[in-house]
């Protein structure tokens, strides 16, 4: 019986090593193949794919360093702030046509009021001779002087003022002191119209503003 037994399991054995060797294909005993060999037939340059990180589909491509170079150039030009002014309502209606050929938002036009301004002035002399005998005996009494706006010239101007009031104070202590030809004289009136302000002038805009000095009719720009 054990004997039986033995040669069942040794034919059984035999027979199932056949099977999954192919070996009774003829006789339709054969395993399923599972392998798909059309399928690596169908496939275009396998050795190109490469496998990517989790994630890394998402992510944004990197820019390339010309264009990061130019955004980093971009980012770090600086810009200042000029302003000028006032001016009055003829000149500021001009002065608009001339901005209009700046970058839209680049620049404001705003109102503003300039205060009249006095000054405590000697002269006008006949020459400079006289201005510089009257500065000698000015420095004699320790009195200050500076020049005077160019209409007023030749002469000396002992201080200005923004008010009349306190132009004919200091007139009033330089008399105590031995001055005794100056005077209070109106250097310009009180100017009511418009500032221009250009908030972030950068290297582009600055060359465009030398094509304006007609239009600024002499004021200068000057930081905000």
């Amino acid at each position: 019986m054990l004997r039986a037994v033995i040669l069942f399991l040794l034919l059984a054995n035999g027979l199932y090593y056949a099977w999954s060797q192919g070996l009774l294909a003829a006789y339709g005993l054969a395993p399923t193949v599972e392998s798909e060999p059309q399928r690596l037939q169908q496939q275009i340059h396998p050795e190109m794919v490469e496998v990517l990180p989790p994630n890394s589909a998402d992510a944004a491509p990197a820019p390339a360093p010309a264009e990061a170079a130019s955004a980093s150039v971009a980012a770090a030009e600086p810009t200042e702030c000029l302003t000028a002014g006032p001016f009055d309502a003829a000149r500021g209606t001009a002065l608009a046509r001339s901005l209009a050929a700046l970058p839209a938002g680049s620049w404001t036009l705003d109102e503003a009021v300039e205060p009249g301004r006095w000054i405590v002035y000697m002269g006008r002399y006949p020459n400079t001779d006289w201005v510089d005998r009257k500065k000698a005996e000015l420095r004699g009494m320790r009195v200050k002087y500076e020049a005077p706006p160019k209409a007023l010239e030749p002469g000396l101007s002992l201080g200005g003022f923004d008010s009349e009031a306190a132009a004919n104070k200091s007139l009033g202590d330089l008399t105590q002191r031995g001055v005794r030809t100056a005077r209070v004289v109106l250097e310009h009136p009180e100017v009511r119209g418009v500032q221009l302000r250009l908030p972030a002038v950068d290297a582009a805009i600055k060359t465009q503003l030398d094509g304006l000095k007609p239009a600024l009719a002499g004021r200068p720009l000057r930081a905000c």
